[in-house]
Order: C-alpha cells, then sequence, then structure tokens
C-alpha cells in the first residue's frame, strides 16, 4: 500500500460509522459511500463523541481513481445496491474488507469485487444506531481477520487506532463462533425482545439447544470449537446489559428485508448438505424468512 492510501468506507451504517470514527481519529479519514447523504457522522462511546466531517457521497460517478482499501459495512441483503460503489472503487489491487456477517463473505462479494481480494473479517463490538442518527458504541471495537498477506493493508490502516486487530491462522473456527453467537441472536426477533430475555429459564434452554445443533454443524464445515462454546455464548447474552439489541432485531422493527439466511439460514443448509438434523433450525428459518419477505 502506498505512502498515503486511498481508504473508502461503503455503508455509514452503525459498525461503518465506527470504522470511519477510529480511522479519522488518528487521520486517515476515509471516502464516506453510501445511499443517503450526511454532512457528518457522529459516534458516541462512554468518554464522548467523535465526528466524522462528510459529506457522504451518493453517486459513484464521482470516484476518479480505484481505492486501496475499501471497508464494506452494508448488509449482506444490500451487497447488490452497493454494486456501482465496489466497481469504482476497486480493482485488482484493491483490498476489500468485508464488515458483514456471516461465514460466506467472500463468496457474496466476489462477483461485484472488479477482480479485488475480498478479505473476511469477524467484527466483535456492539454497535446501534440512535434516533438522532448518531451512533452508539458499546463496547472497544474489535477485528479479527485471517493471518494471510492482505490483512497487513487493514493492520496498517487501523495501526494505533482504538480499534484492535488480531490475525488468526484458523480463521473459520472464529467466524462460524461468530455465526453461532448471531444465530442466537435472531430468537431475539421471534420474541420481539432484547438480550434480557436470555435470563429467562425457557429461553436459556432453546438456545442452548440451537447452539448445540448450529456447532454440530460448525464442526462438519471443520470449525475446530469445544462442546463449552455453547454455554459461553449463552453465558455472554445473559451478562449482556437487557435493552442490548441486535442489528437483525432492528431490522425486523423497522420491518427491512432480514439477513436471516446468512445468519440463520447457513446453518440449516449446510446442515442437509452433511445429513445432520437440524430440528430447531427447521422452525426457526421459516419464521425469520416470513417476516423478514412475508407475504401477509
Amino acid at each position: 500500500m502506498s505512502d498515503n492510501p486511498v481508504i473508502a468506507l461503503i455503508g455509514p451504517g452503525a459498525i461503518g460509522t465506527t470504522i470511519a470514527a477510529v480511522l479519522h481519529e488518528v487521520g486517515r479519514t476515509p471516502l464516506l459511500c453510501g445511499r443517503t447523504a450526511h454532512p457528518e457522522l457522529r459516534l458516541r462511546y462512554d468518554e464522548g463523541e467523535t465526528v466524522v466531517p462528510g459529506p457522504v457521497l451518493t453517486d459513484p460517478a464521482v470516484i476518479t481513481r480505484p481505492a486501496d482499501l475499501v471497508f464494506i459495512a452494508v448488509k449482506t441483503t444490500q451487497n447488490a445496491d452497493s454494486a456501482g460503489w465496489l466497481r469504482a472503487l476497486c480493482d485488482e489491487n484493491t483490498v476489500v474488507c468485508a464488515l458483514q456477517n456471516g461465514v460466506e463473505q467472500k463468496a457474496q462479494l466476489e462477483p461485484w469485487v472488479n477482480g479485488a481480494t475480498v478479505l473476511p473479517s469477524v467484527v466483535w463490538f456492539p454497535a446501534q444506531r440512535e434516533p438522532d442518527a448518531s451512533v452508539w458504541l458499546r463496547a472497544k471495537p474489535r477485528l479479527t481477520l485471517p493471518d494471510v498477506p492482505q490483512a497487513q493493508r487493514v493492520v496498517e490502516a487501523l495501526r494505533g487506532t482504538r480499534c484492535a486487530v488480531e490475525l488468526s491462522t484458523d480463521f473459520a473456527s472464529v467466524a462460524w463462533r461468530k455465526l453461532l453467537q448471531n444465530a442466537a441472536a435472531g430468537l431475539m426477533v421471534l420474541s420481539n425482545r432484547r438480550a434480557g430475555m436470555f435470563r429467562r429459564e425457557d429461553i436459556s434452554e432453546l438456545a442452548l439447544a440451537y447452539l448445540r445443533e448450529g456447532l454440530t454443524v460448525a464442526r462438519a464445515e471443520g470449525a475446530k470449537l469445544d462442546d463449552d462454546v455453547a454455554q459461553e455464548i449463552l453465558a455472554n447474552f445473559q451478562r449482556a446489559p437487557e435493552d442490548l439489541g441486535t442489528s437483525i432485531l432492528a431490522d425486523r422493527q423497522a420491518d427491512r428485508p432480514m439477513e436471516w439466511d446468512i445468519r440463520n439460514g447457513v446453518i440449516q443448509r449446510y446442515g442437509r448438505k452433511h445429513g445432520i438434523a437440524v430440528p430447531i433450525s427447521d422452525v426457526v428459518v421459516p419464521l425469520l424468512a416470513a417476516g423478514s419477505e412475508g407475504p401477509g
């Protein structure tokens, strides 16, 4: 990467605003690209607030050269809508860091990135959009990336920021662990409740059974995860603030399309591929799909 790399961010939502803010704080403000024009982005956290100057660009035609590094933080349901940005910002020398859910980030994005390298990531921090359009960061930001040469571009971009970057030689296991967490969070959609619901005994039993079902599938896909992972994930939900939400719940409450397939459907799909019974998925997935797409 050059001494003055061009860094761009597609999707200045909760996760995207967080990354833009930590880059801005160290003088590496990215190009901000999205669907809606904003004069600035605001990130709130315990110590105060960071304001990232805009504007948020809304027309890919204004891009005159590819970027060295592109962070994409749109929902996977919006990948096709981001195709114009990806064509304008990417070429074969670009690294695209996917700040997205799931274990299929490369397959989801490679058709759109104009020959760029797609680098998957796992995002380990809760950030939520507030009614005033600011973002509330509720924990220290942290990313996990696969330990591959292209990851150094992200490491260098985030060096000295408040966002920790970890490299993993077994990224698939890390990604599946996060997917199990995201899958269990899907239960919040079906109850229309936040994290406090996991303190109920009946919900705890259901969540633990669902996590164990997903754990079996993850292992069939090669993830190296211990038996206690399911209990650890449940315990994290039980320790979380009662009002902590999740992006899929926010989408349901706003009547937006949900990422049900890449967070929950994937367990059902891979389970069937391996001949593994997934009875909880067979109930949860159709309900989430109907909640996202209807009809009715």
